[in-house]
């Protein structure tokens, strides 16, 4: 099967990028191809097309949609919306990413959740990271995002700083302005996909305190890793975040608009040990996403 990927720059490491070429990569060896010179059996959209009549099914993949009441979200949803009605199935990252878009769009007639996976291979062939600054400490944190305001990097940073001794270290990856005048925090920036995996491989927590993410990348290969996570209960995180992670406990959002980028404030002794254990192995992901579009692909054909 032939599939075209939609709506992707492969040059790029954000979130869905980074994903399209981990499907690229894992699907090709599940029996896919992805090969533009060919005609496509189905489009794998990543969020929306600017397609208007595809001849062929076309797949959303969906991360989550617009809310946030400081914006026109009806206006940025309005094309995601397009996308879905048109869509011949839908691919939701999370149950909350499900829960989130139904509650918008409408449930669609073909829709699966299929959680976001991680380069095994990559993280087994990647050495963990050797720096003489960090030898020094008995335990590293890590902290990954595009930081902005939901994402809680000042939470993130006390909570660190309120459960951690002088033996141990804060790592900061991400674009940011924000500094900390601390001796044991620091900000590398943005780090290419390859140099990050070997920084959560030396690492031994990584901290995600981010409100309302729908199911992100960072925590998934910070697991694979070998991390520990720390995580808020809202959104996604805590699906994707493995048994043995640490779950602070918020209030349930009633999915309702609100201003994202004004998170409410977080309660860091409210906690619980995380009891879900998906499968985070990229190989099975792209297996899941071969069974369901051919399925799907199959079913349009009649």
């Amino acid at each position: 099967m032939n599939i075209h990927l939609d709506n992707v720059n492969l040059s790029s490491n954000n979130g869905p990028n980074s994903f399209a070429k981990k499907i690229e990569k894992y699907g090709k060896l599940n029996g896919l191809s992805f090969d533009y010179k060919n005609n496509a059996d189905a489009f794998l959209t990543f969020i929306e097309t600017k397609m208007v009549n595809p001849t062929v099914p076309v797949i959303q993949r969906l991360d989550g949609i617009y809310y946030n009441t400081k914006t026109d979200y009806s206006l940025l949803n309005k094309n995601i919306k397009r996308t879905y009605d048109i869509a011949t199935g839908v691919i939701y990252q999370s149950e909350y990413g499900k829960k989130l878009v139904c509650k918008y769009f409408g449930d669609h007639p073909n829709g699966v959740v299929i959680h976001n996976g991680a380069d095994v291979d990559l993280i087994e062939q990647t050495k963990p990271l050797n720096n003489s600054t960090l030898d020094k400490y008995e335990k590293i944190w890590v902290s990954a995002a595009a930081w902005r305001p939901h994402k809680r990097l000042r939470d993130n940073i006390n909570y660190f700083l309120q459960h951690s001794n002088e033996k141990e270290c804060l790592v900061v990856a991400g674009p940011t302005d924000t500094q900390v005048n601390n001796s044991r925090i620091y900000f590398v920036g943005n780090l290419p996909q390859r140099p990050l995996i070997a920084l959560y491989k030396r690492a031994d927590v990584f901290l995600h305190l981010a409100w309302l993410d729908c199911c992100p990348n960072v925590i998934v290969d910070a697991r694979a890793s070998g991390c520990k996570i720390i995580c808020s209960s809202t959104g996604g995180s805590a699906e994707i975040a493995g048994p043995n992670a640490t779950v602070l406990l918020e209030d349930e959002w009633d999915f309702e608009p609100v201003e994202l980028y004004k998170p409410p404030v977080i309660n860091f002794d409210k906690k619980v040990d995380n009891n879900t254990n998906v499968n985070y192995n990229m190989n099975n992901v792209a297996q899941k996403y071969k069974d369901f579009i051919s399925r799907t692909v199959k079913e349009r054909l009649g």
